[in-house]
C-alpha cells in the first residue's frame, strides 16, 4: 500500500478554495443550492461531515462535475487517516492475508 506523509486536501479545502472562493459563493448560498441546511455546508467546510454518495452526487450536479470526485477525495482523505493513527495503523497490521492463515 502506498502512503504518503504528506495529508491529502480535505473536502474542505477543495470545497472553499477551489469551488466557493473562485466562484464568489458563501455558505448559505451554497447550501441554498444544495437544497441542504448551511450547518451542512459548514460542517462540511470545517470537516466535521464526511461526503455521502447522496451529498457527492448532490455536489457534482451543483459544481457540474461527477460524484466520484468527491468520493474520490474523501477516500483519500480517510484512508491517509487511517494510515497515520498509531492505533488504527495497529488495527489493520493485525489482519492477516489468506494465504498466511492457513
Amino acid at each position: 500500500m502506498l502512503t504518503t506523509t504528506r495529508k491529502p486536501a480535505t473536502i474542505g479545502d477543495i470545497l472553499t478554495e477551489e469551488f466557493m472562493q473562485p466562484l464568489g459563493l458563501t455558505q448559505a448560498a451554497l447550501a441554498e443550492a444544495m437544497g441542504v441546511q448551511r450547518k451542512h455546508v459548514n460542517e462540511l467546510c470545517n470537516g466535521r461531515r464526511s461526503v455521502t454518495a447522496a451529498t457527492a452526487l448532490i455536489l457534482a450536479r451543483v459544481f457540474g462535475n461527477s460524484p466520484d470526485f468527491w468520493l474520490n477525495v474523501q477516500r483519500r482523505s480517510d484512508l491517509w487517516e487511517v494510515m497515520n493513527s498509531p492505533a488504527e495503523r495497529a488495527r489493520v497490521e493485525r489482519a492477516k492475508p489468506l494465504s498466511a492463515a492457513a
